[in-house]
Formats: C-alpha cells, structure tokens, sequence
C-alpha cells in the first residue's frame, strides 16, 4: 500500500501524539498537516474531514479515517512491520483495557487538569488553577494505580514489546510527566515508573515535541 500517508492534527493535541507514535512504531512513512481546530477558518476546513470537528484525521490515499483508536489499530493492520496487537488473546483484551481507561478516566485530569494547568497555561501566559491541579492529580493516582496493577500481571505495559497501549499511555504520559507532580506520581508506581523509563527513551516518543512536525 504505497498511498501517500497524511495525518492531519494540532501540534498541542495529545491524540495527535499518540497517532505519531503507532505511525512511527510501525515504520510509516508520513507527513503531517497542521490544523488549528480553534481557529475559525481552519475549523470549517477540519469539519470536511471530521464531522465532528475533532483531531487528528488520517488520510491514506482517498482513504480518510478519524477516531484516534480506529486510526492506529487501522496503522497496526494496513502496513508492514512490527505488530501493535498482541496475539495472546489476553494481553489483546488488556491492551484494549488500557486504551479504554485512558480514554474514559485519564485525558481529563492527566492532561487537561495537570498539563494543561500546570505546564500548558504558564506557557501561554495564563493562571496557573492549583485547585484542578490537584483535583487532576488525585483522580490521576486512581487511574495510574488501575494501569499499575494492570502492568504487573506482564501482559502489556513491559517496556518491551510495544503495542498500542504503549502507543496510547506513551503519548499522554510524556506530557503528564512534564508536570513535575505527575512526574513524582509515576515514580511511585514501580511497575508503570519501570515501564515509562523504557518507552521514554524510544524515538517515538523523543521525537514529540511540538515544534517537531517531521516526517519520520
């Protein structure tokens, strides 16, 4: 499948980070387009592509794909390389859990309440609100403690074989880790700490930072 590979996204988007990763965890090459889903214009133009007007977006030939889940169980599928998926049937449905908690418990206070509070708001100039922050980090621990007992049953989050849901929590904790109270929250859970000091070193995940919309 030679089609050229687009992934459509806002540099800030967490969901975007963990496409980028799965894309370059497979060995996908692909560009990416940046589009602002809160600026005006662009928002009209991310609505052809998501009718929700969410990112990110990937185009595969004419083929177009939102929902950052269906997107990199679609990357694991379509190309060769190393597979995302588990074959053990429960490491696969682990895998799938870790996602799903992630998605339902996790964004909110790990990124939106601790990130986007702690790191995030400084950077853009605003108020710092240390009452979100420590309600994100409180709702933060149940949710990393739920991965951590996940984690030391050696299914899924080893550090070693990647999978999606290395993909997925790959890509959220290298933000949450850069507030200093997430950083320190993780180093408390041995297995998840152990975990995140493998994946953090990988080029999927050091190759990250928002100024860096490269190819792989």
């Amino acid at each position: 499948m030679n089609d050229p590979v687009t992934l459509f996204g806002f540099r800030h988007s967490v969901y975007q980070r963990v496409a980028r990763v799965a894309l370059k965890e497979k060995g996908v090459l692909f560009t990416v387009e940046e589009i602002d889903p809160f600026d005006v214009i662009e928002a009209e133009r991310l609505r052809d592509l998501h009718p929700f007007g969410r990112v990110p977006v990937l185009r595969h030939g004419s083929f177009v794909l939102y929902e950052t889940s269906a997107i990199t169980r679609y990357v694991d599928a379509a190309f060769i390389g190393p597979s995302l998926v588990p074959d053990d049937p429960r490491a696969a449905a682990q895998m799938a859990q870790v996602i799903a908690i992630l998605d339902s418990y996790g964004y909110w206070p790990m990124i939106r309440q601790v990130f986007s509070r702690r790191v995030f708001a400084p950077h853009e100039e605003s108020t710092c609100n240390e009452t979100e922050v420590a309600e994100g980090l409180e709702s933060s621990l149940r949710v990393l403690s739920a991965l951590e007992a996940i984690a030391a049953e050696r299914r899924v989050l080893t550090g070693d074989a990647v999978s999606l849901a290395d993909c997925h929590l790959g890509g959220m904790m290298d933000y949450f880790t850069r507030a200093p109270e997430g950083a320190d929250l993780t180093q408390g859970l041995p297995c998840l700490d152990a975990w995140w000091q493998k994946v953090r070193v990988r080029p999927s995940i050091t190759g990250l930072d928002p100024g860096d919309d490269t190819a792989l």
